[in-house]
């Protein structure tokens, strides 16, 4: 039986693998389907790559996180500051260079989003080990 704390701690955790990784996997093999990006030079490929790899790495932190107890607590940081980042980098953007196609306003408000609620989550299990 699944408990209430837990989705409430580890949901953000699922829906940002559930969604980093495939945009990890188009990152680094498919660029161009999703996104209007030509990448023309070996260095331009390993730059996604890498991009990918970071993903990947991320999202395996969280999966850990997810089931184990003793990394859960680096998941959520991580989560948080990997999702904020994001998210603030394309808020600049967005004031700076100009309005984005709708599927990068999209991931503006849920990165933020799911940023926010990784702190939100954390606030609260930093109040619980306090009383304890």
């Amino acid at each position: 039986m699944i408990a209430k704390r837990d989705i409430i701690t580890k949901i953000h955790l699922v829906i940002s693998v559930l969604i980093v990784i495939p945009i990890a996997i188009v990152y680094g093999f498919n660029t161009s389907s999703e996104f209007d990006i030509q990448l023309n030079t070996i260095d331009e490929h390993n730059q996604f790559k890498a991009i990918m790899g970071l993903y990947l790495g991320f999202s395996m932190l969280w999966l850990l996180g997810v089931f184990k107890v003793n990394y859960l607590k680096p998941a959520l940081i991580t989560n948080m500051i990997f999702m904020l980042g994001l998210g603030s980098g394309r808020l600049l953007s967005w004031f700076i260079d100009g309005t984005p196609t709708f599927g990068y306003k999209f991931g503006i408000f849920a990165e933020l989003f799911l940023g926010l609620y990784g702190l939100w989550v954390l606030k609260l299990s930093n109040q619980g080990t306090a009383d304890t």
